[in-house]
């Protein structure tokens, strides 16, 4: 151990002490030795940090900050080096702002269009998440603080992610879910991992031995810290066995005494206490150092512009028809929705930002050389029917040449803690396009929202421009790709179904109760639609351009493959050149393709580049749950170079020398997978590839409530007072959406609804504690006095041990 001497030098109960937060965002500090708190911040996209009282859902105010593109648009970049540039100006505000710890990059996959914190993460894709993910973690981290890749793992719905349990086959774990975080801890070197709310096959993430201790310390080779996700922690002894270090927020030194009497009693060694408390120091000591030097403030000016150039390049032109785009400056234009207006650019949760500024579409046309004939909101933001505004904007677009219509998902349907219902723009929305159309069929529709929509109005527009969620300068950056100032370059990281019903999770997402079955295994997103041959609406890597582009000459060898690409229309531009590798064996199954590699080249009109793709260890490999390990088929492969996962113009084969692995199935028993059309396994097939039987994935309706349960639950609770409390909260949430309060009734959801009874104590920082809970419990389970009298004792008891405790704690600061 690095800080072993003075790990000596404390006490059990100052160790313990470090294990949790001394506040919301703060670490325990320890001044007799010299231990400081360090601070915690939200950020993956630009830095949260709440100058008053703190929470944890994007509530009260933080102090003003950057707001780039969120992690959803910026995949749509596919360019590393932007990534870690942002990555740098990201540690540049953190330090500015004395932050030690940005809450960032999130990487989960996009299991499912519908998971209401898709906006934050990157892709559906593992490679290209976790390529983009370590670019940013070593921008941030240049600086000397610390990135914290999150929700690890399998994170993958929002609804009772406090509880549910995700039942997920080994090796779909470690090629989909994984994969990603493997790239952003072993490339990127992140100091800090957060750990997910979920369960992982039957134990809490944190608490999950095989995925904390055997793969992130022992195979990875992880020696940060790890940190829970925010209220986390389950049972805290077995979090610490596990690996995971630090419990966020503070529970006022209640789980502090579970991991002193865990010592006293023999249940955990106080080694491993000693060893969490040793990569702890290195986080606080390495993380400090930067800010015993003068720190400078950031130029707002500067990281604005680096705002608009990340949107300008992840912006996605996804039709133009008639090229009609960009547009003729002698073209009269109707500015229509009301999202030109009031931008739609973040998400809703924990990650919303504080812009320094934030530019608005309206206000930039003068620059913009668009000639505007005027603005219609056309609908109302949050889908109530408007026929006056319809009307106003029908006559507004029947003056114009071409009308931009300003179209997208609202703040309250993308939002931490809940899923989204479907996969629909508001109806409100459509039908003025549909009226619109009837008046003007020169329509191009600029899309505002962070996940996957459906789109059967499309045939009613001739422009298709996806700005996703752009960032503080993104309307600005959205104009100088519709007047062709910028020529996009962006091309989607995640696929765009026909219908929700086609998606490969749509029969198993969410989890409703106990568990939720990942029964698709290997085959989301384009992995699926291609192997399963469905079509889709746009594909995985799709994106067009103002020019054009030529593949030629590919040739592959060991080491990699080379092409010329061409840039053979008129206008530079930068293309997304994608590695596709599939194997031609069928004796394991797998995906059709996959992504192995990509590059993002600048070309002028005209001109020819060579490129090079390396292969690298993930290229070939597959895991095998028989040998447990990483293996190579010996096969031919396809490789292939695309413009997109459908758009393959370059194919040569390449035979690869194998490991000798046994095979880990038999092929007559899984014959959905071997055939790739997965999206509606019998549970019998999946419990053959599991290896052992599902779990019951419903509560069992007549045992007590207890602390994992949640407060959904309540309908069926024993206690009269309990299931009252229930229909109470329905009824409040169905109430405050009628009226139009949807801000406050998506927070009953997020934190009420869907929290476990656990989430109260380790939620409220100690004002609420477990022997309290206990009481609390009671009155759910049917004892409502014997409940309550338990209640005001424990309550009676923690002010007391308070008002003792907090002279003592004053006494020992002075001597």
């Amino acid at each position: 151990m690095k800080y072993r001497e003075l790990i000596n030098k404390m006490t059990l109960e100052e160790k313990a002490s470090l294990m949790s937060g001394k506040d919301f965002w703060q670490t325990m500090d320890i001044e007799r030795l010299g231990i400081n708190s360090i601070f915690l911040a939200d950020g993956p996209h630009g830095i949260r940090k709440q100058a008053a009282a703190a929470d944890h859902l994007g509530l009260n105010e933080s102090i003003p900050a950057t707001c780039y593109p969120t992690a959803a648009t910026i995949a749509n970049s596919w360019n590393v080096e932007l990534g870690e540039t942002i990555g740098d100006y990201l540690g540049k505000e953190a330090l500015a702002q004395k932050v030690n710890v940005l809450l960032g990059p999130g990487i989960n996959m996009k299991r499912n269009p519908l998971a209401g914190r898709n906006f934050e993460y990157f892709s559906e894709d593992p490679y290209l998440a976790g390529k983009l993910a370590a670019s940013m973690i070593r921008g941030i981290q240049s600086h000397g603080i610390s990135a914290c890749v999150k929700h690890f793992a399998v994170n993958n719905q929002e609804e009772r992610r406090m509880s549910i349990d995700t039942i997920v086959d080994e090796r779909t774990l470690r090629e989909i879910y994984l994969t990603a975080f493997e790239i952003a801890i072993k490339e990127g070197k992140t100091k800090t991992v957060m750990s997910a709310y979920n369960m992982l096959n039957g134990a809490y993430t944190n608490e999950n031995i095989h995925l904390m201790r055997e793969i992130l310390r022992d195979e990875w080779g992880f020696d940060g810290v790890v940190v829970t996700d925010w209220g986390g922690s389950n049972d805290r002894v077995a979090g610490l066995i596990a690996g995971n270090e630090l419990e966020m927020p503070t529970t006022a030194g209640e789980t502090n005494e579970e991991i002193i009497a865990a010592i006293k009693s023999g249940n955990l060694k106080e080694e491993v206490l000693d060893e969490c408390v040793d990569r702890l120091l290195e986080l606080i000591f390495t993380t400090e150092e930067v800010y015993k030097q003068p720190q400078r403030e950031f130029d707002v000016e500067e990281h604005h512009k680096l705002a608009q150039k990340a949107a300008e390049e992840s912006i996605v032109l996804l039709k133009n028809d008639d090229h009609i785009l960009p547009l003729q400056k002698d073209k009269k234009v109707a500015i229509i929705g009301d999202f030109a207006h009031n931008p739609r650019y973040q998400g809703a949760g924990s990650s919303i930002v504080n812009p320094t500024r934030l530019d608005n579409t309206l206000d930039s046309l003068n620059d913009s050389g668009i000639t505007s004939i005027g603005y219609e909101p056309g609908f109302d933001r949050y889908g109530k029917n408007s026929r006056k505004k319809i009307n106003k904007a029908c006559a507004l677009a029947k003056e114009a040449d071409v009308v931009l219509l300003y179209m997208g998902l609202d703040e309250v349907t993308e939002a931490e803690g809940l899923d989204r219902q479907n996969m629909k723009i508001p109806q409100n929305q459509v039908d003025l396009l549909s009226a619109l159309h009837e008046v003007n069929e020169n329509i191009v529709v600029v899309l505002s929202c962070g996940a996957a929509v459906e789109m059967p109005w499309i045939d009613k527009v001739k422009g298709l421009v996806h700005g996703y969620l752009a960032g503080q300068a993104g309307t600005k950056a959205i104009l100088r790709v519709l007047t062709g100032a910028v020529n996009p370059s962006g091309k989607l990281a995640e696929t765009y179904p026909l219908r929700y019903e086609d998606t490969p999770s749509y029969h198993n997402f969410p989890g409703k109760e106990v568990s939720v079955e990942y029964r698709e295994s290997l085959y989301i997103g384009y992995r699926y639609y291609d192997t399963a041959n469905v079509d889709v609406l746009f594909p995985f890597g799709f994106g067009l351009s103002y020019t054009s582009f030529e593949y030629t000459n590919i040739h592959v060898t060991t080491e990699g493959v080379t092409f010329n690409l061409t840039n053979s229309g008129e206008m530079a531009g930068m293309e997304v050149a994608q590695l596709y590798v599939g194997c031609q064996s069928t004796d394991i199954f797998r995906p059709k393709k996959e992504l192995k590699g990509f590059a993002k080249v600048f070309l002028n009109a005209g001109e020819t580049k060579t490129v090079l793709i390396p292969f690298d260890d993930k290229t070939f490999r597959y895991f095998n749950v028989k040998t447990n390990k990483w293996e190579i088929e010996e096969a031919e492969y396809e490789i292939m170079i695309g413009a997109s996962s459908e758009d393959i113009r370059l194919v040569e084969s390449h035979f690869v020398a194998g490991t000798g692995a046994p095979l880990p199935y038999e092929k007559v028993k899984l014959p959905s997978y071997y055939s790739g059309k997965a999206n509606n396994v019998s549970v019998e097939e999946f419990e053959e590839l599991l290896g052992y039987k599902v779990p019951d994935s419903k509560w069992n309706r007549t045992r007590p409530l207890g602390y994992n349960d949640t407060i959904a639950q309540c309908q069926y609770a024993k206690g009269a007072f309990a299931r009252f409390s229930f229909h109470a909260i329905t009824f409040a949430h169905r109430f405050l959406w009628k009226i139009g309060k949807r801000s406050t009734a998506n927070l009953i959801m997020m934190s009420v609804y869907h929290m476990p009874f656990r989430g109260v104590a380790r939620m409220t920082g100690g004002i609420i504690n477990m022997p309290m809970l206990d009481g609390i419990l009671m009155i759910v389970n049917g004892r409502f006095f014997k409940g309550l009298r338990h209640v005001l004792r424990e309550r009676k008891k923690m002010i007391k041990k308070i008002k003792v405790e907090q002279p003592l704690a004053r006494m020992e600061k002075e001597m």
